[in-house]
């Protein structure tokens, strides 16, 4: 399959530290996969995210985004992608209706396309009734869709996700991973971290683990666990590569 993502040879070096973030990483990320960047605190995750979404520079190298490459052509990259980052990206004052009317009007949607486009996806969510609600009553499991529902409203080619599911309950997490089963099966390639292995060993297509900035192996999530001898889970493959040596990070 095509790839839709092109990381040629980035590495990263953030100013004042003696180590690499990113060390010579290249990747391809095909068209219409759902693609699950996994790795351990401190791993090199968010950094590469934040490369690819335009937020910062690398120290070397360069990508690709749907033939774009990043040299140069940065918000042609941006208008392409959407974000749903791990931390809140809402304004607790303002009710989910105008908060997804504020980040649309970010992507330059028309408000004619923008009205009926938040009430579909607040219903397909199970938001609807909610809308006019401000976002400090909402539960972390709401705030979790309307944050999606914020990435997706200009209906993006690649949708970035770092850590979507974290700390919701179990009905949110169902209904937020079939929704984005169906953004992928509608022509969204989408590009994923977490640390749940089981929820990324069902949801992803295609895997990457990377560790110390550096990406250890890839495959599809049956090939890993293939890989490693008597292993039965991509958490058991997660382990035999990384190690069982704690990783906080301050």
């Amino acid at each position: 399959m095509l790839a839709i993502i092109k990381i040629q040879n980035i590495s990263k070096q953030y100013k004042g530290s003696d180590y690499l973030s990113l060390n010579n990483v290249e990747l391809k990320i095909p068209r219409g996969s759902i693609f699950g960047l996994l790795g351990p605190n401190g791993a090199g995750k968010t950094t590469l995210l934040s490369v690819l979404c335009g937020v910062i520079s690398p120290t070397l190298g360069s990508f690709e985004i749907d033939g774009i490459s990043s040299n140069g052509n940065i918000r042609s990259i941006q208008e392409k992608i959407g974000v749903v980052p791990q931390e809140y990206a809402l304004y607790p004052t303002l009710t989910a209706y105008e908060n997804l009317m504020y980040f649309g009007s970010l992507y330059n949607v028309k408000k004619t396309d923008l009205t009926p486009r938040i009430t579909n996806y607040l219903t397909q969510l199970g938001l609807e009734k909610f809308m006019h609600r401000k976002i400090h009553t909402f539960s972390g499991g709401m705030k979790r869709r309307v944050n999606l529902i914020a990435g997706i409203l200009h209906n993006p080619k690649v949708l970035f996700l770092d850590e979507p599911t974290v700390g919701v309950d179990v009905q949110s997490r169902a209904t937020i991973i079939t929704y984005l089963k169906q953004l992928n099966q509608e022509g969204t390639t989408i590009v994923y971290t977490s640390h749940l292995m089981a929820e990324a060993q069902d949801f992803c297509t295609d895997i990457a683990i990377i560790d110390q900035g550096t990406v250890f192996v890839e495959g599809t999530p049956e090939e890993l666990i293939q890989s490693i001898p008597h292993a039965h889970s991509l958490e058991e493959v997660f382990i035999a590569l990384t190690g069982k040596k704690l990783r906080d990070v301050v």
